[in-house]
C-alpha cells in the first residue's frame, strides 16, 4: 500500500462536491484530448446524466480537497460502463486510481453487475497497465462512441 493511502477516503456523490468531476476530468482531458460535446454534457449536469440514469460516481478525497474520480454508467441490467475516471495533476502517484478502481468493482459486485466495461486510449500506458493487472482484456470496439478511444476493455464480474 502506497503510504499515502491512508489519507485517502472515497466517497460517494453530493452535490457539494458535483463540480469536482467536471473540473478534474477537464484537466486531463484538455492535456491529452479534447472535450468532446458528451463530456460536456455530462460533466456539467452529473446527478441527472448519471445519477438519475442509475448510475454511480465517487470521490478519493484527501484532506479537504477532492482529488480523483470515477463512475459507472448504467448501461444494461448487469453492465455497466466505468467511465469519468481522473485524478489531479498534483495528486498523481499516490495510488488514487487504484483505490477509485477497487471501490468501483467492490461496488459493482454488490451492485449485482455481472461485467464492466471501459473506453480508453492505449497512450495512456499507466492506466491500461493498471486495467489489465485487474483483469480487464481488451474486446472489440464499436465505432463512433468516443473520439479519443482506441480500445475497449470489460471485465467479468
Amino acid at each position: 500500500m502506497n503510504k499515502h493511502q491512508h489519507n485517502i477516503e472515497i466517497i460517494d456523490f453530493s452535490d457539494e462536491y458535483k463540480d469536482a468531476i467536471k473540473v478534474l476530468n477537464f484537466e486531463w482531458l484538455e492535456k491529452f484530448f479534447k472535450v468532446e460535446a458528451g463530456d460536456v454534457l455530462s460533466l456539467s449536469n452529473p446527478k441527472e446524466e448519471i445519477i438519475d440514469k442509475g448510475g454511480y460516481i465517487f470521490y478519493a478525497k484527501m484532506g479537504a480537497d477532492i482529488v480523483g474520480t470515477a463512475a459507472l454508467l448504467k448501461k444494461d441490467k448487469g453492465l455497466y460502463e466505468l467511465a469519468k475516471m481522473a485524478v489531479s495533476n498534483k495528486a498523481q502517484g499516490y495510488g488514487i486510481g487504484t483505490l477509485l478502481l477497487e471501490h468501483a468493482l467492490k461496488f459493482a459486485q454488490a451492485q449485482g453487475a455481472q461485467k464492466l466495461i471501459l473506453y480508453s486510449n492505449t497512450m495512456l500506458e499507466t492506466a491500461i497497465r493498471m486495467y489489465r493487472r485487474y483483469g480487464f482484456e481488451e474486446v472489440e470496439m464499436e465505432q463512433g462512441l468516443y473520439e479519443r478511444a482506441n480500445i475497449k476493455m470489460e471485465k467479468r464480474l
